[in-house]
């Protein structure tokens, strides 16, 4: 099982028989991209709120995470017969001959102004049966179409995992090379402790002391532990990849982890001449590598 990106983009174009001589179209797709949880958006036509109850049951049945942009947009074949609202022009009329009869005015009706009225312009009803037969429609269109959404999802999740197994590659190289380095850089370390030491004590010392002193820091300033929590951690990376599934927040924390333990190793080597500088330079890229990773995981559901 693959891992999925939160980027994808799916369309369909439907047309639904009515009960007239002409046809209703529409236009459906969904967008989605990175989110942190699923935010689901909606543009409907308006009258279509029931349609938009069950849209979004069937995206959280489906989908997992993202911003995801649902669009609906429809059209007839034949141009819609405008008409007016008959009982608000109506109600208009009269209360227009009821308040000049009342006040003893004289006018007449403007229809212009009653044509401006909120509502008294009409196109052709949108009748029930045809509400009926859109939302069945894109309901029926609604799986396949977010099925296509994952598919796309898919490709740009198998796009993110080679780029992410490029990077364990390299951080993995970065940390084998840290530990080949490690035995002479603990030996440089221990020595230049025992030549400070000895400079600081004069000709008589007890040089038992100093070698268990030199000992401790030494101990202390041992990286062994981090990079084997390194070497754990790029294979657990190795394996959520491959287990595929909801991983994006699981690998964000694992890189987390992987970040503090780049710090921790530049911090216990700092300071070490000669092949030291090399350490550093690796747990640099180590750190730039990491950082890249990161950037990718936004993506991963």
């Amino acid at each position: 099982m693959a891992i999925s990106s939160m980027t994808g983009f799916a369309r369909v174009q439907v047309r639904v028989p009515t009960g007239n001589d002409d046809q209703l179209s529409y236009t459906l797709t969904v967008k989605s991209v990175n989110h942190r949880f699923l935010d689901l958006q909606f543009r409907l036509p308006s009258g279509l709120d029931a349609l938009e109850v069950e849209l979004r049951r069937v995206l959280k049945e489906n989908l997992i995470r993202g911003h995801v942009d649902v669009n609906l947009s429809l059209e007839r074949n034949t141009q819609s017969r405008a008409g007016f609202n008959r009982d608000l022009i109506a109600g208009y009329l009269a209360a227009f001959d009821a308040a000049r009869r009342e006040h003893g005015l004289d006018g007449t009706p403007d229809l212009n102004a009653a044509l401006r009225l909120p509502g008294a312009l009409q196109g052709e009803d949108r009748k029930d049966d045809d509400l009926s037969a859109l939302n069945a429609s894109v309901l029926e269109q609604a799986v396949p179409l977010i099925e296509q959404l994952k598919v796309m999802r898919a490709r740009e999740g198998q796009a993110l995992e080679g780029i992410l197994h490029g990077t364990l590659d390299r951080l993995a190289a970065a940390t084998a090379s840290v530990a080949e380095l490690r035995p002479e850089i603990e030996q440089r370390y221990q020595e230049r402790l025992a030549q400070r030491l000895a400079a600081i004590t004069g000709p008589e010392f007890n040089h038992q002391r100093v070698l268990e002193e030199v000992a401790v820091l030494v101990e202390r300033s041992d990286i062994s532990e981090e990079l084997a929590r390194m070497s754990a951690h790029i294979e657990h990376f190795r394996e959520l990849l491959s287990a595929g599934g909801e991983t994006g927040k699981k690998l964000d924390f694992l890189l987390q982890e992987m970040n503090r333990e780049a710090n921790t190793l530049l911090s216990k080597t700092g300071g070490v001449s000669g092949k030291g500088m090399r350490i550093t330079e690796l747990g640099l890229a180590m750190k730039a590598e990491i950082e890249k990773a990161r950037e990718q995981i936004q993506n991963v559901e």
